[in-house]
């Protein structure tokens, strides 16, 4: 299971959701579905926008869990 640690960056870094749709140019709601965990797919030039917003590696954001993960697990 892949779980995005996107709220943590976000909150480290003292951004708002708001704020990163801006400077990437998605919408808060791709942003929301991302952060949920519910996304199905993410594109390489998105996580390379948020890698450049956030200043992280993509697996700062992505970690691979072994196992599955309850809902709500997803986005501690």
């Amino acid at each position: 299971m892949i779980k995005i640690n996107l709220s943590e960056l976000l909150k480290d870094r003292q951004m708002s959701s708001k704020e990163l749709t801006q400077i990437i140019d998605i919408t808060e709601a791709n942003l929301s579905i991302l952060r949920s965990g519910k996304a199905k797919a993410i594109r390489f030039s998105t996580l390379d926008s948020i890698c450049k917003a956030l200043h992280c590696q993509p697996g700062d954001i992505l970690e691979y869990i072994e196992g599955d993960l309850e809902e709500g697990d997803l986005d501690d």
